[in-house]
């Protein structure tokens, strides 16, 4: 468990930067009209979406040590 949470430390400041990056990224395309790929029609949640899973990527590759 403790190296869950040292894993979800490294890797959070990733998640939030992809978050933050999508939410800006995401919200021009809507404004745009292209708002196929959003997940239930929403910027926030395909966003946080996205951030989680940058984050468990990371956090995958830092534990199998392919980041070293």
């Amino acid at each position: 468990m403790e190296t869950l949470h040292h894993l979800m430390q490294q890797s959070a400041g990733i998640g939030a930067g992809v978050t933050l990056g999508a939410l800006v990224g995401l919200s021009i395309a809507k404004k745009r009209g292209n708002s196929k790929a959003l997940v239930a029609d929403s910027v926030f949640i395909t966003a946080a979406l996205v951030g989680f899973l940058a984050m468990a990527v990371h956090m995958l590759v830092t534990y199998l040590g392919f980041g070293q």
